[in-house]
């Protein structure tokens, strides 16, 4: 099947300057609301406890949830986990064994109290703040080395100017995600940190294919501006671009609606990360080569002395 007609002539880089506004504005709304609201961390990052339970009938979650304010849990999250049957609670207190261990028998005998149905106590684990700490000051770290593996790689297959410009779509990708889940306050836990990195690893690829395609026609086209040799490169991939976007949107789609609570952060955050990443690729990653002044002679092969182009 046929998505785009050959030889398609979009003027993309005609609206650069539009496109860059925007995304200057979501990256504005982004960052401020990572400084002013903040990220709603779970568990893995603060220190808890969580606490699997299971009933002997479908669980209704408005009613453990009521159980659980009774009790004086009010700060609890709750969710089902696998089967209806099964719901896991995250408590913010409890980093401690000891403590945990307690407030895990209060939560035990509050549900089962407010349940008709037969509560199982199936698993408690307890995460302290230096745990906590220690994941926090990791996934920084991995996002950041990440990044300075990325600009390396693409320095050396590319070009510096290719490279600075990855890395920039790859940090406006990765704001405006992590920038959602703090606009929205929704839970941002180890999961939610794998698909920001998920997220890199989709937009990075996506840019390398519209970059591979930028590179051999501006060393194939003999005539041309860098605009029209970019836009032309586009026009090229775009077709791949959606394809591959809209297929892995689909499976994202079902997983955030048939997977479970338990992988709604996970799934939507690469939601996010793959529209974003799709748009970067044309308009950011693109831009930014231009801005930078990439030419021609930026890409052509060095030739080697002393070797003779016996070519026809």
């Amino acid at each position: 099947m046929r998505i785009l007609k050959k030889g398609l002539k979009i003027d993309f880089m005609g609206k650069r300057q539009v496109a860059m506004m925007v995304s200057a504005a979501v990256l504005l709304i982004a960052i401020g609301s990572i400084a002013v609201r903040g990220l709603s961390l779970g568990i893995d990052f603060t220190g808890g406890t969580l606490i699997e339970v299971g009933y002997s009938e479908d669980a209704d979650l408005e009613q453990v949830r009521a159980a659980l304010v009774e009790g004086g849990f009010g700060d609890s999250s709750v969710q089902q986990f696998g089967t209806p049957r099964d719901v896991l609670i995250r408590l913010a207190g409890g980093s401690e064994e000891g403590e945990g261990s307690r407030l895990s028998n209060e939560v035990f005998n509050a549900l089962s109290k407010a349940s008709t149905s037969e509560v199982t106590l199936r698993r408690v684990e307890f995460v302290g703040p230096q745990v906590g700490d220690e994941l926090t000051e990791d996934g920084a770290l991995a996002v950041l080395v990440s990044l300075i593996a990325i600009l390396m790689y693409v320095a050396m297959r590319f070009e510096w100017r290719f490279a600075v410009g990855s890395v920039i779509a790859l940090v406006h990708d990765v704001v405006i995600t992590v920038g959602f889940f703090a606009l929205l306050q929704i839970e941002f836990d180890l999961p939610v940190l794998a698909a920001v990195l998920a997220v890199i690893g989709y937009s990075l690829n996506d840019t390398i294919v519209v970059f591979d395609r930028i590179r051999e026609n501006f060393r194939k086209m003999r005539k041309g501006s860098p605009v029209g040799i970019v836009n032309q490169s586009l026009n090229e991939t775009l077709s791949r671009t959606l394809v591959t976007s809209l297929t892995t949107m689909l499976v994202l789609v079902a997983l955030f609606f048939l997977g479970g609570e338990i992988i709604h952060g996970f799934a939507f955050a690469l939601l996010v990360g793959v529209l974003i990443g799709t748009y970067s690729s044309i308009y950011v990653a693109s831009t930014s080569i231009l801005m930078l002044g990439v030419s021609k002679a930026d890409l052509m092969p060095v030739k080697k002395e002393g070797v003779v182009d016996d070519r026809p």
